[in-house]
């Protein structure tokens, strides 16, 4: 059958043309043998159902992906003492060894039939055994994955003050669990995908049917249908290729490694994606409100969760606005500060080469590398590196006259309420917009400031995220959804409704009668 297939169309990139099993068994095993020629991790295994008599059989997986002991035990063994306890003359019963094999040898409980060559391959693959029998044209999928995994952690990128503390892990899976244990709807769906032309990398799309806006999930759909790349090593692949605008320096998907917080933008009518081999979890759609949010903020009273969206929202704009202003003000606008307060920075600016733009610049691009190499560092010295690393650096600078003792405080003050930002991508996009200000600031002073405050709120207004809008609920305002906002966390008596700007099937999330 596969003797005029060329080598080339097995590996034909789109898998257009689907090559169906044989029913002569040595056809399958060259054919399959062929494909894999040169890796030494597949074991292959070639026995008799039923002893001597019986009818051949080829098993093949990929080494340390499948649990030998469960084909060992429950697969190969059952298979070749099946048919011993009948007389091998019996012809009725030999043919419907197949039969017999599917429903009372095999002791799987994940098992399904299958029909072609590409499907037998992808499975062995993906940790999952393949069977072929002799004389039947089809093959047999045994769930057999035993890979290595890392077990379940807390979140290293997102730390947990009060809620759970289990993250997701690198298995798909496994963190599908970790969601379903905190949704048990029946109406909660996990649909399975394959991404990467070669890579065929498993992906989950999670919803709940009733509550989900089907336009959003559509989209998603589409979106990933059109991906046509070789391999998907991590989410952000997948994030990258959804999101609506590539160009943009603001997040337009929400990365996490929380599982509660997937459940609960799951309630809340939001669509979550799962990624096999990464423990981040991607979240569709967002608004800004959606970064500057934690998790512990629906965990504690609304009084409490309310002063720490304020502060985080105010940290926010300090780190992004903070080296302009102190660039405006001292360069343009010095009739602005107090008399005493700008003989200090004169007399702190005395002997300073730099004027005030350049002097930040040099802070700012130093702070840049000492939070880059304090995240690549390992983590025991990553922290002392930064901590120390930003002291004897800023006291060299101020001993050396290279910068003033102002601009370190400056710096100090925007590094500190950089970090009171709750989202690693948010807190890197407020970086490059602080760049953007600095310019604005270096040029035209306050004007500058707001010149390009008005170009970024621009930007926003015409963001969306699958439709959303990005500063939802606030423009455009939404009255019911400030109940849960940038700046206010009410009650929970009063949130009777899901976000209105998700425009979720089910609104009402609490109350019904």
């Amino acid at each position: 059958m596969f003797s005029n297939v060329k080598k080339d169309i097995m590996f034909e990139r789109h898998f257009e043309s689907k090559t169906n099993l044989s029913k002569k068994l040595d056809d399958n095993i060259k054919f399959i043998k062929s494909i894999f020629e040169g890796s030494n991790d597949i074991v292959y295994r070639e026995f008799k159902i039923g002893g001597l008599d019986g009818r051949r059989a080829f098993l093949f997986y990929v080494d340390g992906m499948a649990d030998k002991i469960l084909l060992d035990n429950f697969v190969i063994t059952p298979l070749m003492l099946t048919a011993r306890i009948v007389k091998p003359d019996y012809e009725e019963i030999k043919n419907r060894l197949l039969e017999a094999a599917q429903f009372t040898a095999i002791s799987s409980s994940d098992f399904k039939e299958i029909k072609t060559v590409e499907e037998a391959i992808i499975a062995a693959l993906s940790g999952d055994s393949t069977l072929i029998i002799d004389e039947s044209d089809s093959a047999f999928v045994i769930a057999s994955r035993a890979w290595p995994t890392r077990g379940i952690s807390e979140p290293s990128s997102e730390t947990v003050i009060r809620g759970s503390r289990d993250g997701f892990t690198e298995t798909m899976r496994m963190n599908t669990a970790l969601v379903r244990r905190r949704i048990r709807d029946p109406r909660f769906k996990v649909c399975q995908k394959h991404i990467g032309v070669r890579s065929k990398t498993d992906i989950a799309i999670m919803y709940i049917d009733d509550i989900v806006d089907k336009r959003i999930l559509d989209e998603l759909n589409k979106r990933l249908d059109n991906i046509n790349i070789d391999s998907v090593i991590d989410s952000g692949y997948i994030q990258q290729f959804i999101e609506d605008r590539a160009f943009t320096f603001l997040p337009e998907v929400q990365a996490t490694e929380r599982p509660d917080t997937v459940a609960a933008s799951i309630y809340e009518g939001r669509v979550a994606i799962l990624v096999d081999n990464s423990p981040q979890a991607l979240i569709i759609p967002v608004t800004i409100q959606s970064f500057l949010q934690s998790p512990e903020d629906y965990y504690t009273k609304p009084i409490i969760a309310t002063f720490t969206r304020i502060l985080r929202s105010f940290a926010a704009i300090i780190s992004v606005i903070a080296p302009a202003f102190y660039i405006a003000v001292t360069s343009y606008h010095q009739d602005m500060i107090p008399n005493k307060l700008a003989i200090s920075i004169a007399a702190s600016r005395e002997g300073v080469p730099f004027p005030a733009y350049m002097e930040t610049l040099i802070m700012i691009i130093i702070l840049e590398l000492l939070l880059e190499a304090g995240i690549r560092l390992p983590r025991p010295i990553g922290s002392t590196i930064g901590i120390v690393g930003g002291l004897i650096i800023g006291q060299a600078a101020v001993s050396a006259g290279i910068v003033s003792p102002i601009m370190i405080i400056v710096v100090a003050f925007t590094a500190v309420a950089s970090f009171a930002i709750p989202n690693y991508e948010f807190a890197a996009s407020a970086r490059i917009m602080r760049l953007i200000f600095m310019l604005g600031a270096s040029i035209f002073g306050l004007y500058g400031i707001m010149l390009v405050f008005i170009g970024i709120m621009i930007h926003m207004v015409n963001l969306k995220s699958f439709g959303v809008p990005y500063l939802a609920p606030f423009a455009p305002f939404e009255k019911e959804d400030m109940k849960d906002s940038l700046f206010y966390r009410g009650p929970w008596k009063s949130m009777r409704k899901r976000p209105i700007q998700l425009n979720p099937n089910d609104l009402i999330r609490q109350g019904k009668k």
